[in-house]
Formats: C-alpha cells, sequence, structure tokens
C-alpha cells in the first residue's frame, strides 16, 4: 500500500493505464446520517496558492462568457454529493440563488428528464449515461473546455470514449465501486465479488447493496466469471441464480444512508463508492475497503446541462465556478473522491491523498478498469435480471 502517494502522482499513472476512458457504472453522494465527519474542511492553503492555481485554470479570454446577474439556478444532482457550504459560497459570491433536487441512481434521473416533468438547469451524469443522453439529444453542445476555467480540466479528462473532446460534461469526480466491510465482524475475510454474493456471505445477515441496475448486475457478472457487457444469455441466468440465492441475506437495496449504516454497524458490507466510504471510515476508523479480485468499476461523473435550460447563462457560470481549484477542491473535501482539475490537490486534506480507498495502491490498480458502455442487447439483459432481482 503506498500511502504516501500524492493526488499528483495517481493523477499520471491513470492518464497511462486507466482514465483512457471510464467506466460503465457511475456512482454519486448519499444521504448522510450524523454527518460530522463529511462537513471536512477544506485544506489550509496560501493566498499565493489560491491565485496561482486559479490563475493556471484561467488562461482562456471570458469575453465572451455571461456575467452573473442573479436570478436562479436548478441543479439536479445524486444524493449529499455536493457540499451545501459550498453552494452558500456560490450564492454569495455570484448572487444566484441554488434550488437543489437529488436522485440516487442516473436511471432515476434520465427518466424524470425525459418525462418532462421538472426544468432543470445543471445534472451530474456518470460517464455511461452521458454517452446515453448525448445520443438522445437531452445536451446542450457547451464545449466547457472554452469556459475561463476550462483550460485547468486535466488532460487525460478531455478526450474520454463517452464525450469525444469534451463538447458536452465538465468532469466532477471519479472513483471506484468496491467492498465495504468491517473486518471484526466478519466471519471470514471478503476478497472478492464472489465472496460478496455468496449465499452464505460472512455479513450473517448484514449485507448491503446499492439500488443501482448497473452497478449490482456488474459486479455479479465478475462474480460468474463473465465480462461486465456480455450478450451470453448463460451468463445471465448464472447471475440470476448467484442474486436468488443471495437475497435472503440482503438486508438493505438502498444507494441512500449507506454512510450511516455502515459507521453504525447496522450493516457490516456493502456495496459502496469509495468516497463515501471515506465518510464512513472517518466515524468507524475499523471499515475496510476491498477491492474485489474480479476487479472493479473506475468510474466519472460530469456536469452537464440539459437541453431546453432556462437559466443556461447561471449553468455556465456555476460550472465554471465549480471548475475553479479551489471550489473544486472544497467539494473534493465534502465527498471524498478525487476530481478531473488540475490545481486541486493544493486545496485538499491529507487524509485524502493517502487514503487507499481514494488513492488506488499499485498492488490493485490493473484491477479498477474502465468498461464502455453495454449494448442495447447486454442492456436488456441487464434489465431482466434487475426486475427479477428486485420482485
Amino acid at each position: 500500500m503506498a500511502g504516501t502517494r500524492t493526488r499528483g502522482r495517481i493523477g499520471a499513472v491513470l492518464t497511462l493505464g486507466l482514465v483512457g476512458a471510464f467506466a460503465l457504472a457511475g456512482c454519486g453522494g448519499e444521504t448522510t446520517v450524523g454527518g460530522a465527519a463529511s462537513e471536512a474542511a477544506s485544506a489550509p492553503a496560501s493566498a499565493a496558492a489560491s491565485t496561482a492555481a486559479s490563475a493556471a485554470a484561467s488562461d482562456m479570454p471570458a469575453a465572451d462568457f455571461p456575467t452573473a446577474n442573479g436570478g436562479e439556478l436548478n441543479l439536479y444532482n445524486w444524493t449529499d454529493y455536493i457540499s451545501p457550504e459550498l453552494l452558500k459560497r456560490f450564492e454569495t459570491e455570484t448572487g444566484i440563488k441554488v434550488n437543489l433536487d437529488n436522485y440516487d441512481s442516473n436511471e432515476t434521473m434520465l427518466a424524470k428528464l425525459q418525462a418532462g416533468g421538472a426544468n432543470y438547469d445543471v445534472i451530474v451524469p456518470s460517464d455511461y449515461m452521458v454517452k446515453q443522453m448525448i445520443e438522445l439529444g437531452l445536451l446542450e453542445q457547451i464545449a466547457p473546455s472554452t469556459f475561463p476555467n476550462g483550460a485547468g480540466i486535466k488532460p487525460e479528462f478531455l478526450d474520454v470514449y463517452f464525450d469525444q473532446g469534451r463538447q458536452f460534461t465538465a468532469p466532477y469526480m471519479y472513483g471506484t465501486t468496491g467492498i465495504a466491510v468491517d473486518p471484526s465482524k466478519m466471519s471470514t475475510p471478503v476478497t472478492s465479488w464472489a465472496d460478496f454474493f455468496a449465499a452464505d456471505n460472512p455479513a450473517g445477515g448484514k449485507a448491503g447493496t446499492l439500488n443501482d441496475q448497473v452497478e449490482v448486475i456488474h459486479a455479479a457478472l465478475r462474480a460468474v466469471g463473465a465480462e461486465p457487457c456480455s450478450t451470453n444469455k448463460d451468463d445471465y441466468i448464472k447471475v440470476e441464480a448467484l442474486l436468488n440465492g443471495w437475497k435472503p441475506n440482503v438486508a438493505v437495496i438502498n444507494s441512500d444512508g449507506v454512510i450511516g449504516r455502515m459507521a453504525s454497524g447496522e450493516q457490516t458490507m456493502h456495496m459502496m463508492w469509495n468516497g463515501a466510504f471515506t465518510r464512513a471510515q472517518a466515524d468507524n476508523a475499523g471499515l475496510e475497503y476491498v477491492y474485489p479480485s474480479e476487479g472493479l468499476n473506475l468510474w466519472q461523473d460530469n456536469f452537464a446541462i440539459p437541453v431546453g435550460a432556462q437559466n443556461m447563462d447561471n449553468a455556465k457560470i456555476f460550472i465554471n465556478w465549480m471548475m475553479d481549484p479551489k471550489n473544486i477542491g472544497e467539494a473534493t473535501n465534502f465527498v471524498g473522491y478525487d476530481n478531473g482539475i488540475t490545481g486541486s490537490a493544493d486545496f485538499m486534506t491529507p487524509e485524502l491523498s493517502s487514503n487507499p480507498a481514494v488513492i488506488i495502491p499499485d498492488d490493485k490498480k490493473a484491477l479498477a478498469t474502465p468498461t464502455e458502455g453495454c449494448s442495447v442487447e447486454a442492456v436488456d439483459l441487464y434489465d431482466q435480471v434487475w426486475t427479477n432481482f428486485k420482485k
């Protein structure tokens, strides 16, 4: 475990091996129960460091960029995935009032937008969902790299598989989806997805999973030795049998509240996003983050503007503001994930930069692999298995 690695170094490693394209399934935040540890303060940084970092990300002329003139911004984001204090500061600095609404899965977000039941100005879709939404014509083409702070996007985040050349989205957070365990309460060690999904799993009836079709089926396919986007129906028969045997031991299927349940001991094993894990670990130091031996998702979440947004200028102002190293660094401190903006490491807490759940250890890097979106045939198979599992 290379606990002393810096964020700068992990970024360079990811450039070489992991961030050419991002993973099939994304994440987000979730509701914090108690929440004291999740309110991490921004890392100390000198005024000079702040000025230098902001200048490095603001080389582009801003003559044609909108100026804040008050009004509102309707933000649709994963639950508990941005600091309330950060939003208050945005409101103070810009005069723009933020109305925040939350979702717990990409599919929930997509369904609400397609139903036309709400008007949002900024959304936070994951990589595979971005690709789908672009194909459906649901996102505005905004070219955020041309924004005043757009020059700060890390080079490896510019030409991503789901948004070539970054025409529709700006990077927010990225991370992995693994297994959180309390080893002191497990009957045997957990090292794999096969252990996690075992009918007699060592959590003793206190296992939980995300309410996320893509994440769960993806991991189960790995557990049965299949590829994440397999179109072989026999693989899904195996997955369905695996999940049917496991379901009686699943106490919770919910993406919200995982932090509190793991921190309090209500759950002793849970599929978990690594940033959410760091926040639970802050309240329960005995928790461990497992990189399953079969592999796990490396994903990215992004800012985007849906077609029809009523407050287009304010949406661009918000996305540009969030690409300032100081602001995105503060966001990282709250959610516990690394981000895609150069210079933000100067504003992050040392605890994050040394945590192996956030900074992938050398011996685990090969396990965190990005996967492009599945075919329609594979998605249909995912749907069938998930529907049966949730009955």
